[in-house]
């Protein structure tokens, strides 16, 4: 037999194994929200605010936006849409980072006109968010603007900000979030974005960083989007997100990763930054919005699911005359595939769709890309047609 002293140290280490084990599968999971960014709303938000309703708790909305040259200028809400949604409800302010000064009195004019008119119309607000890219060197004139539009807005409203990565090597950045509620860490787009829109090991420094700093709660602003490079050979490109620039040139398309953005939730889930609050997606994907993920990539996301894709061939025919299809009834959105290829018999008609031309060669036809773009989770592709006595469906075959 075990000695005694031996049989209490086992039994103490099995007992804090267990402990640790149910307290890694208790942790409390991140909380899930969402920026509203369109200013202007279409009748494509009714469906997708109800398709977000159930994985993400709270909307951040865009309200509000002032600029150097053209002044201040509102987004065009559906207040009875966001009124019977019925979530938390947060107005953003965008302050552009260019703006020579922060005229005080004239921005707290502006929040509170924004917050009668959104009050009129029915709306329940629970906080003001300002998002200003200031530079390091103006943080103490942006604490002096957040302190009194503090004050102005009274207990009822929390007020937060977004805030920069580059901030964290400033000695005012403690001082800066003494004034608001909280804050929200946007780890996205915050360099040259010809490096990329994202780098998750870089946002995980960042965001234990700040966990040093901050000793309120604060979020992560991620990315579930993707923009245009556009490049005409002189200067720095410029970048094409939710509106076209209406520009030539040539034109690199930049997407955030999924499978990277799931894998850092899954760490920040697991080993969570002191006072992380959650996670804010930027942004919600209405239909059409080619430059976002779909709301089935990020639910599937948010959620934690496992990611799946997988693209495959439908092939509908009538008296011989076949429509094919791509389609991916996965959950991760996909680039559309180089080439797709079919076995058929005897065709006296063919050709491509959707970006794709085709090719007859061997016995085979051919479709091949010429067009980039996306399939979305769930979504199908006309691709082309052909018609021919036979398609070997079991013989068709997608290269990435």
């Amino acid at each position: 037999m075990l000695p005694q002293v031996v049989l209490r140290l086992c039994t103490l280490l099995l007992c804090g194994l267990l402990l640790s084990a149910c307290r890694h599968e208790d942790a409390a999971p991140l909380d899930q929200q969402l920026y509203v960014w369109q200013r202007q709303w279409t009748p494509a938000h009714v469906d997708a605010l109800s398709g977000s309703r159930a994985d993400f708790s709270t909307l951040r909305v865009l309200a509000l936006q002032a600029y150097p040259q053209a002044g201040w200028r509102r987004a065009r809400i559906d207040a009875a849409l966001l009124k019977q949604d019925a979530r938390p409800l947060i107005a953003v302010v965008r302050l552009d980072g260019q703006l020579h000064a922060l005229d005080q009195a004239e921005i707290i004019h502006q929040v509170q006109q924004v917050l009668a008119d959104w009050q009129g119309q029915g709306l329940t607000l629970a906080g003001i968010e300002i998002d200003h890219d200031a530079g390091s060197a103006r943080l103490p004139a942006y604490a002096r603007l957040l302190q009194r539009l503090r004050a102005e807005l009274g207990p009822q409203l929390a007020l937060s900000i977004t805030a920069l990565p580059s901030w964290l090597d400033s000695r005012e950045l403690p001082g800066l979030l003494a004034q608001v509620d909280s804050s929200v860490l946007q780890v996205h787009a915050v360099s040259d974005p010809r490096h990329g829109l994202f780098d998750p090991r870089l946002a995980e420094q960042w965001a234990r960083r700040w966990a040093r700093i901050s000793d309120k709660p604060f979020y992560l602003a991620l990315p579930a989007y993707g923009v245009a490079l556009l490049e005409d050979g002189e200067g720095a490109p410029q970048v094409e997100s939710e509106v076209a620039l209406g520009q030539g040139g040539r034109r690199r398309e930049l997407m955030a990763d999924p499978r990277q953005l799931s894998e850092l939730a899954k760490a920040l889930r697991n080993d969570p930054p002191a006072h992380l609050a959650g996670l804010i997606w930027f942004r919600l994907p209405l239909k059409g919005d080619l430059r976002a993920w779909s709301l089935e990539t990020l639910r599937a996301v948010a959620r934690g699911d496992v990611l799946d894709s997988r693209l495959g061939i439908e092939l509908q025919e009538q008296g011989g005359l076949f429509d094919i299809r791509l389609s991916n009834p996965g959950n991760l959105d996909q680039p559309l595939p180089e080439q797709l290829t079919l076995a058929v018999a005897q065709c006296d008609g063919f050709d491509g769709l959707g970006g794709y031309s085709a090719q007859l060669r061997d016995g085979q036809l051919l479709l091949t890309r010429h067009q980039s773009g996306r399939l979305l989770a769930g979504g199908t592709r006309a691709v082309g047609w052909a018609r021919c006595t036979s398609i070997d469906q079991g013989a068709a075959h997608v290269r990435p």
